[in-house]
């Protein structure tokens, strides 16, 4: 009877005391905020570390302080040139301010998703196929400014949107493949008739050097002779007949090894 009569006198007391401290002693850590409630009414955000609630009178919400990335869906856009593309997106965010984020906004997460959602539809359709795939630096900055503007009153920062990849149609990517090699025949016939203007303004300085000093034009008429004459089985003819003997030597002295 003694024992029975302690465990009623003392131990079930000193049970309902450690159920009590279990459930009034909190813990967070570091990068986490925890939201008190007391019968509804908001008494503020503790931590980090170790504190104190009444149980069954207060609630708590715990709070994630560190970046979170969300992977935005795949979304179907039309641009300013009517060229249906998807495109994948990812968001970086954290919550500056647990509270906002617990009062302010029902599940601050899906929210920030579905905004996301939108304000990339929203952007991306305003602008060209051409701005999308050259101006994508731009464009990230443009929607995280925008994301970061509303989601502020939500005790959000929106830190970076970065938009993964761009997928064209099959019949776009083809056009656009044509377009490209006809962008590198043009450059190569640009610098084709370059080199040959070039030439051709060369040669005619040439043409005058050698109306000004016909006894260059006589060296180089022989010098193309020697060329000629390395090469066997091969007949030069003379027109005129003037200088035949002295090509003729020349070519002689070349086959002997002179």
């Amino acid at each position: 009877m003694q024992l029975i009569d302690f465990l009623i006198y003392f131990g079930i007391p000193l049970l309902v005391i450690l159920i009590i401290l279990s459930k009034s002693i909190k813990i967070v850590k570091e990068y986490e905020r925890a939201v008190i409630f007391r019968l509804g009414r908001l008494i503020g955000a503790k931590g980090p570390g170790l504190f104190f609630i009444i149980p069954w009178v207060d609630s708590v919400r715990i709070v994630d302080l560190r970046v979170v990335s969300v992977d935005v869906p795949e979304q179907r856009i039309i641009t300013k040139d009517n060229v249906t593309v998807g495109v994948d997106a990812v968001v970086y965010y954290k919550v500056f301010d647990p509270i906002k984020a617990v009062v302010a906004v029902e599940n601050y997460s899906y929210a920030v998703l579905l905004l996301a959602q939108t304000t990339l539809r929203d952007v991306l359709g305003q602008v060209e196929l051409d701005d999308l795939l050259t101006r994508r630096e731009e464009l990230n900055k443009r929607l995280t400014s925008i994301l970061d503007v509303a989601t502020d009153p939500w005790g959000i920062k929106v830190t970076a949107v970065t938009m993964k990849e761009v997928k064209l149609p099959e019949t776009m990517l083809r056009a656009m493949a044509k377009q490209a090699e006809a962008e590198r025949w043009r450059r190569a016939r640009v610098i084709e008739a370059e080199g040959e203007r070039q030439a051709a303004k060369i040669m005619a300085e040439a043409a005058e050097f050698y109306e000004k000093h016909p006894a260059a034009l006589r060296l180089r008429e022989l010098q193309t002779m020697v060329e000629i004459a390395r090469e066997k089985n091969l007949v030069v003819i003379s027109e005129t007949g003037k200088g035949i003997g002295e090509v003729v030597g020349l070519i002689k002295g070349i086959k002997e090894g002179k």
